[in-house]
């Protein structure tokens, strides 16, 4: 089954009983059973609850792996993912990591006695480097939040075998659509649904496929003592937005590349980050495992001042914390996503003042342009 197909098609799909070809919410807490112990598959939603196991099958499918978990947040399932480690067990980050995650990992998780260290996992030395005989994982992102720094999946999950590390991926970026990390080796997948899997800035969630049925008993045993479980409605709203994901995918690529391009013939944009770049760090590791570039780029417009003008000026990027929806988004990381970094790690990271992050949408493509062009020169 090619991806198209898959998205539409994979899981369970449609209503045996009645036919419909959505599948029901199933709006309910607990089920009836036909004896002490003897339930049909249910007993209680925060265990199990049919929309969300239609989801979980969604994305176990089209991730390829051995199953798949909806959380109430993509900050819930990376949170769920680090409560399966012990106390004393040291996780290797990239360093350029989603502001959330940095500042879970910094703020919260480490008050349980995990240990962990961000390092530029583009190159596998830095990894080695960080290594301590408690390191348990390898969490990467690749492309990164907001540098889109890229990372060899393969070397990365060869390196993991070799020191019998988990292998943790956030794929939020790229999308099941675009890069499938499970097929490199990686044994966790990751991703903030809310972002292109929904698709149009109406649901909150976070999806986990796992490899194998040893790391499904351990999320699972996670998610269900601790709770944070999505709900049926934004389920079936996850499900809707995923049938479309193909779609979107592809036609937000075409719109970035030529939004990119537009950027470099402007002489106030400096040090564009975007992974189609031939220039871009990382380009030819991402075009080996990736189909595709995905909608998101970041690049300079020289200081905070003159981003925050951008920012007030433009009409069509709706200035807003997240990405990958429908309509255009618009940010500067050290000020919103990435502000819970301290300044001078924010430096250290290149994410100046002066940063913009860009989340190309459906619109036209000439009306982005035209909208930022004014925006900028005003």
């Amino acid at each position: 089954m090619r991806k198209k197909t898959q998205l539409i098609h994979g899981g369970i799909t449609g209503d045996e009983k009645t036919g419909a070809v959505s599948v029901p919410i199933y709006q309910v807490s607990t089920y009836a059973q036909d004896g002490v112990g003897k339930h049909r598959g249910y007993e209680y939603s925060r265990t199990g609850n049919p929309t969300r196991f239609a989801l979980e099958e969604l994305i176990k499918e089209i991730e390829g792996g051995y199953a798949g978990f909806a959380f109430g947040s993509g900050m819930a399932a990376i949170t769920a993912v680090l409560m399966t480690f012990k106390q004393g067990d040291h996780i290797i980050f990239t360093d350029d990591v989603y502001g959330g995650t940095y500042r879970l990992v910094s703020q919260v998780i480490t008050r349980f006695g995990l240990k962990a260290s961000f390092v530029d996992t583009s190159d596998s030395k830095n990894i080695e480097a960080a290594m301590t005989e408690r390191t348990k994982a390898l969490y990467v992102e690749t492309p990164t939040n907001p540098l889109l720094k890229i990372t060899d999946l393969k070397k990365t999950s060869e390196l993991a075998k070799t020191h019998n590390l988990t292998f943790i991926v956030d794929n939020t970026f790229s999308t099941p659509y675009w890069q499938n990390p499970i097929d490199f080796g990686a044994d966790i997948v990751l991703h903030s649904a809310t972002k292109y899997l929904g698709g149009h800035s109406d649901v909150v969630a976070g999806l986990v496929v796992v490899n194998s049925e040893q790391l499904a008993e351990e999320v699972h045993f996670v998610l269900n003592s601790s709770g944070g479980i999505l709900g049926p409605q934004d389920a079936w709203l996850l499900m809707r937005g995923i049938k479309t994901l193909g779609v979107r995918m592809e036609e937000i690529e075409e719109n970035t590349r030529g939004f990119v391009e537009f950027l470099q013939g402007l002489p106030e944009v400096t040090n564009i980050y975007y992974p189609g770049l031939t220039e871009h760090v990382g380009h030819d590791v991402h075009q080996n495992q990736a189909r595709g570039n995905g909608g998101m780029i970041s690049f300079d417009v020289g200081s905070g001042e003159k981003a925050d003008k951008v920012l007030q000026n433009v009409r069509y990027f709706t200035l807003a914390e997240s990405l990958g929806a429908v309509e255009s988004l618009i940010s500067v990381p050290a000020k919103m996503t990435h502000a819970s970094i301290p300044e001078v790690r924010r430096g250290e990271l290149g994410i100046t003042d002066g940063l913009v992050r860009v989340s190309i949408g459906l619109e036209d493509i000439e009306d982005l342009k035209e909208d930022f062009l004014e925006a900028l020169r005003k």
